[in-house]
């Protein structure tokens, strides 16, 4: 059974969010869910290294509880992975406004971080995802922002739940931002570099589904197989440098990404 909620890749999309689908995703859940309330957001507690290490917790559930544990997964990188088009056991006992049935009338969000100390602040490029990924659901289906709330929030009793690690009120001021057209456009990565290295043309920016010479650069530069076909293994290879780079780990080769693989080869 295919559920309702199958607009949901197309409408982060159009927020110009980067998005992977989970196989099976329109069809996993506990059951539909015909009318949005609102987003509830969450974070995963989950392990401090890797983009989306909780993918599977959240596809799955845990001994405790069937999964799946929300509709959507944020990655460090700002990646939404739709997980679920139905229902899903994200919320537990709550109220938030006049809601009180979580898992029927709220969509869940459950973002990469362990909350704790070792991973604050998040990453910039992934708030910035939480809060246009909450604006465009909002906007799609007629809600406004008072209808984004924190789990922690949500949950009862008070003090139940932590989760998110993020100032709430200013969360959704800047979703509002974003919903009523304020908010400052995204700094986007440059489609060619400004300064190319030495004489050589300059290179343009690279991502999953490239493919040719350069993509062969990128992986001989990261001891890959030079196939030169950008696909999920030289994505993970390149997030994995960016990240000991201290680069935004988004898988993307753009100018800065270059820059730090050029260096490879003056060690």
């Amino acid at each position: 059974m295919t559920y309702a909620l199958t607009w949901l890749p197309d409408v982060l999309k159009s927020a110009g969010l980067k998005v992977a689908l989970v196989e099976g995703w329109e069809m996993r859940g506990r059951g539909d869910m015909l009318a949005v309330r609102g987003v509830i957001c969450h974070h995963t507690a989950g392990p401090r290294v890797g983009n989306m290490p909780s993918l599977a917790i959240i596809r799955d559930g845990r001994p405790d509880l069937p999964g799946p544990l929300s509709q959507l997964g944020l990655g460090r990188d700002g990646t939404y992975y739709v997980v679920a088009a139905g229902r899903s056991n994200h919320a537990g006992p709550g109220k938030w406004l006049e809601f009180t049935s979580g898992n029927s009338d709220f969509i869940g969000i459950e973002a990469e971080n362990t909350g704790r100390t070792n991973d604050f602040p998040w990453p910039a490029v992934q708030v910035d995802a939480y809060h246009r990924g909450v604006a465009a659901i909002l906007k799609h289906v007629g809600r406004g922002v008072e209808c984004c709330a924190g789990h922690r929030e949500w949950a009862l009793p008070q003090g139940r739940k932590p989760d998110p690690t993020l100032d709430m009120d200013g969360f959704r001021s800047s979703v509002s931002s974003f919903m009523d057209g304020t908010a400052a456009p995204p700094t986007l990565i440059p489609a060619i570099e400004t300064a190319p290295r030495g004489n050589g043309p300059p290179r343009v920016t690279l991502r999953r589904g490239s493919s040719g010479d350069l993509v062969r650069e990128v992986q001989k530069k990261l001891e890959l197989k030079p196939d030169g076909d950008f696909g999920a293994i030289t994505e993970a290879a390149v997030r994995r440098f960016q990240r000991r780079k201290g680069l935004v780990a988004d898988g993307i080769v753009g100018p800065k990404a270059w820059k730090a693989l050029d260096a490879l080869d003056r060690r």
